[in-house]
């Protein structure tokens, strides 16, 4: 489990994050959606150490990482799998090597060890083969499912996922939903995900915290976020001509 519990995050007089606490459970899909500025993506810059809160904790299972020191926040970064925006990959590694670097970065694996992980993830994002082959090389599909398993090279307890979907057609946006989704049910982690995407919030809202104005406004799932009397839920839910239609 990780909980934000009254954190706060201003940067001088601008109020990003005000007084918000949430919980997000393991072996669920805890989305996390707002508007553009609602401050969404302070709030998983804060729980992965880029940003420090100005007051509140955050904490990880009963571990306080609000208040650690570098050293101590480095074992529980050494658990947490990161899934960034466009997928970040390195474009002068292969596919092999941006799989591998968080192995030979953090572990003590033998490099045969090594490369038994690295394919041993490959073939769980459906990419079995493509080693040797270029980030350039790859569909945009291809390159979120390599940012995935480099994601999981390391067996996180925990997995941030920002804007998963960004730049991919609603088909492959599903298939990369699904797999999160999959990934988190298996390994029984904690998974976080940033998005806007509503067709993600349908297909595997589990859980979903609605951050408005830099506050926790509205909590559900997939099944109850269409039905909320909430009135800026509704706003946020129903933005498109199409989804007023289908409402």
């Amino acid at each position: 489990m990780i909980e934000a519990r009254n954190i706060n995050k201003s940067f001088g007089d601008n109020h990003v994050l005000k007084d918000v606490s949430v919980k997000f459970k393991k072996g669920i899909t805890n989305l996390v959606i707002g508007q553009s500025g609602s401050g969404k993506t302070v709030l998983l810059k804060c729980f992965v150490g880029l940003l420090e809160v100005d007051s509140g904790e955050i904490r990880y299972d009963d571990r306080v990482f609000s208040t650690m020191s570098w050293n101590e926040r480095k074992e529980i970064r050494k658990e947490i799998g990161m899934l960034f925006q466009g997928g970040a990959l390195f474009d002068y590694m292969n596919v092999e090597e941006n799989v591998m670097f968080p192995l030979t970065m953090f572990s003590k694996m033998t490099p045969k060890e090594q490369l038994d992980r690295v394919n041993f993830c490959l073939e769980r994002v459906n990419l079995p083969g493509v080693n040797k082959l270029m980030p350039s090389e790859l569909s945009g599909g291809m390159v979120k499912r390599v940012a995935i398993a480099r994601a999981i090279v390391m067996e996180p307890r925990y997995l941030f996922c920002d804007e998963p979907n960004s730049g991919l057609d609603p088909q492959t946006s599903n298939v990369i939903d699904n797999l999160i989704n999959e990934i988190t049910q298996e390994l029984d982690i904690t998974t976080v995900i940033n998005t806007h995407d509503m067709n993600s919030v349908m297909e595997i809202g589990d859980q979903i915290s609605f951050i408005y104005n830099g506050e926790l406004w509205w909590e559900g799932n997939k099944d109850t976020i269409l039905t909320t009397g909430n009135k800026e839920i509704n706003d946020f839910v129903f933005a498109s001509k199409l989804a007023r239609q289908i409402k």
